[in-house]
């Protein structure tokens, strides 16, 4: 199963980026990078998110990585991120 990310997400981790290295330039590459790591590792256990609480559908679900929230469906072939926000963010039902 492979990992796809959407415009959204890749472009949710581009502001967190940029937000960040605004104080921390070294601390951007790692959170990002980190993020961008966790949500690939999602392939392996794609069931071990939990459901998203807002949608409340099995397939849609999400994992943790610092004060992220990164949120992505599970589909036949494929584990399509759908978001990345942060916790203190409300989701926006558009980037679902």
């Amino acid at each position: 199963m492979k990992v796809a990310w959407s415009y959204v997400a890749l472009g949710n981790l581009i502001e967190a980026n940029k937000y960040i290295s605004s104080e921390n330039p070294e601390a951007a590459r790692k959170v990002i990078n980190d993020i961008y790591e966790a949500g690939n590792k999602i392939k392996e256990f794609p069931e071990k998110g939990r459901i998203v609480p807002e949608i409340r559908r099995k397939n849609i679900r999400e994992v943790f990585c610092f004060e992220y929230r990164i949120i992505y469906r599970i589909e036949s072939k494929r584990i399509f991120v759908l978001t990345v926000c942060h916790m203190k963010q409300l989701l926006k039902k558009n980037d679902i």
